[in-house]
């Protein structure tokens, strides 16, 4: 639903991304935060719209690991209507901006994607840019990408995956696989470099760090563990905090434990969902490739058991967040919001309910952290 030009959101409860303000007001301008204020002090000439009696008013949330959504596989319908499709899905779980993940896949399927996803930034402003989860992964870290597609990167990979006229592209790669210098050029180019599906070592994860990567795509699933004489790349992670690593609060990808353990080291947590079809959608079932995919109650699984994604949405990631890990709710909300928008470099936008800020925003019922309502740049 269309709100008028200016118009203003009010509730008992306003997280604006860092600090928490009680009967307090969000005024938008256009598509945009144009200031917070009290409740009582907001001009009668504005339409206010009330939340209900206890709700929290939030930023919207920012996933960057997205598969699919709303029955829809980015890979089988990498077009602007299938983004759209995957988008909606998620936006009835509070996720105002995401990045369309491929998995790893061909060149042209690639190629197909960098282009609907440019196509669909034009017209849906929830769409952020492209997540290439592969395929220059390790072979001995595949989980259930297709092995067959991995490979090397050659001159050509990198045009295409720096291509896009606007938005973020996110490369998720395992760092012993690709060229020296590969890192770097992604990096000076303006992608976002994450580490995933990897067996680097950890003075490995540290040059790649120093080269520019600044990303752990879901830390602990399919990459070296963690060991006395060989840390590899998760020991790396928590000690850099320039870093980020997507946490999967999904109970059953990793233990609880082990990510209380990691929110203590000094790496920024985000939470990501690495959702699959079943989303905002009805199957039980789908196929990723020609393998069959059961759909379960925490996860996605191929008939071998291994895992396959998620059926996490961004409001039951923070949910188990609270739950499981122990995180207050205002930590939660940082790390499906401010999180991620830092972490893509899009803070002066994202992330936060500030003046000059895009208005996206979710309406949660805090006891049960159910979605209540949500805006994208400023509409309903």
């Amino acid at each position: 639903m269309k709100e008028a030009t200016r118009h203003a959101v009010a509730g008992d409860h306003v997280f604006d991304g860092t600090t928490l303000h009680d009967d307090c007001a969000v005024v938008i301008e256009g598509g945009d935060v144009d200031q917070l204020l009290p409740r009582a002090e907001v001009p009668p000439s504005i339409p206010v719209h009330e939340l209900p009696a206890g709700a929290w008013l939030a930023p919207g949330f920012i996933d960057v690991q997205v598969n699919g959504g709303g029955d829809v596989l980015f890979n089988d319908q990498p077009t602007p209507a299938g983004i759209a499709a995957i988008a909606a899905a998620h936006r009835r779980f509070g996720t105002t901006g995401l990045l369309p993940t491929l998995i790893s896949d061909t060149r042209e399927k690639m190629r197909a994607a960098r282009d609907a996803v440019a196509a669909a930034m034009r017209t849906n402003p929830s769409v952020l840019g492209i997540h290439f989860e592969g395929p220059f992964l390790s072979p001995e870290r595949p989980g259930v990408h297709d092995a067959r597609m991995l490979r090397q990167p050659d001159a050509r990979d990198a045009e295409l995956l720096t291509g896009l006229p606007e938005g973020v592209v996110l490369v998720t790669l395992a760092p012993e696989v690709v060229p020296a210098g590969f890192i770097a050029a992604l990096v000076r180019a303006g992608a976002k470099v994450s580490l995933g599906h990897s067996m680097a070592t950890y003075g490995e994860t540290r040059a790649a760090i120093a080269d520019g990567l600044s990303g752990f795509t879901h830390l602990f699933n399919a990459m070296r563990p963690l060991a006395s004489r060989e840390p590899g790349p998760i020991a790396a992670a928590l000690e850099c905090e320039n870093c980020w690593f997507g946490m999967i609060a999904d109970g059953a990808h990793v233990d609880p434990a082990m990510l209380r353990l990691a929110l203590r080291g000094k790496a920024r947590a985000l939470l990501v969902t690495d959702a699959m079809p079943p989303v905002g959608g009805r199957r039980d079932a789908f196929m990723l490739g020609d393998r069959a995919i059961k759909v379960g109650p925490a996860c996605c699984t191929r008939e071998d058991g291994t895992l396959a994604g998620t059926v996490l949405d961004m409001a039951s990631a923070v949910r188990n967040s609270v739950k499981l890990l122990q995180m207050p709710l205002t930590h939660a909300l940082r790390a499906a919001s401010a999180e991620p928008a830092r972490f893509l470099g899009l803070t002066h936008r994202l992330g936060h309910l500030a003046p000059g800020c895009r208005a996206d925003m979710v309406a949660l019922e805090p006891n049960e952290i159910r979605v209540l309502e949500t805006w994208v740049a400023g509409s309903r």
